[in-house]
């Protein structure tokens, strides 16, 4: 009698499916006069950056955790507010809902090992 077959995942493979699939594994949004702000993508994030985000208790707390400070100093230096943040994170929780509405993510054919290889 046969062993039936078992599915194994590759979890490299499988994380660079998400990654593609939600845009790579940071977001990137445009702040106040038109300077350039980066955070991890919540799916790729440390548990250290998700804690500080989950345990922040306002605006300011959360915009401190997702930035870190250097990047927060930056921003609400060019006239952001802490509140605006939040909007960023939303967006980027939509859109990846949006995109993993179907599923798990498959890889796209033109990225896939057996492309590359010909």
């Amino acid at each position: 009698m046969s062993k039936p077959n078992k599915k194994r995942y590759v979890l490299e493979t499988v994380k660079a499916q998400y990654a593609e699939a939600v845009g790579g594994e940071e977001i990137e949004f445009e702040g106040p006069g038109g300077e350039i702000f980066t955070m991890p993508h919540p799916l790729f994030a440390s548990s250290e950056w998700a804690k500080g985000v989950d345990d922040a208790e306002d605006d300011e707390e959360l915009a401190r955790a997702i930035l870190g400070e250097e990047q927060y100093t930056k921003f609400v230096d060019a006239g952001g507010r802490p509140g605006d943040v939040g909007f960023i994170r939303m967006a980027a929780q939509e859109d990846m809902r949006g995109e993993l509405k179907g599923g798990r993510p498959t890889q796209s054919s033109t990225s896939s090992a057996r492309t590359r290889k010909r």
